[in-house]
């Protein structure tokens, strides 16, 4: 009995799992429709995300820049 109930345990624990998924899957897609109306938005929301990983640690943060940007400073 105690290994039925244990496997019964398990199998509701993957329903639940799957189901705060399937949310978060939802939520990702709202967010992205959200964001594509608005190209900046985007650019925003990865300064935000930049500003919340230096406030939690104190670290060095590697900003990427297109390679477009910086052949203006690049001599031929």
């Amino acid at each position: 009995m105690a290994a039925e109930a244990e496997a019964a345990l398990e199998a509701r624990a993957k329903v639940i799992a799957a189901e705060g998924e399937m949310n978060a899957s939802r939520a990702l897609k709202e967010a992205s429709l959200v964001i594509a109306e608005s190209p900046s938005a985007l650019q925003l929301r990865y300064l935000q995300m930049l500003n919340s990983i230096a406030a939690e640690k104190n670290s060095t943060i590697i900003f990427p820049l297109p390679m477009d940007m910086l052949q203006h400073f690049v001599k031929n």
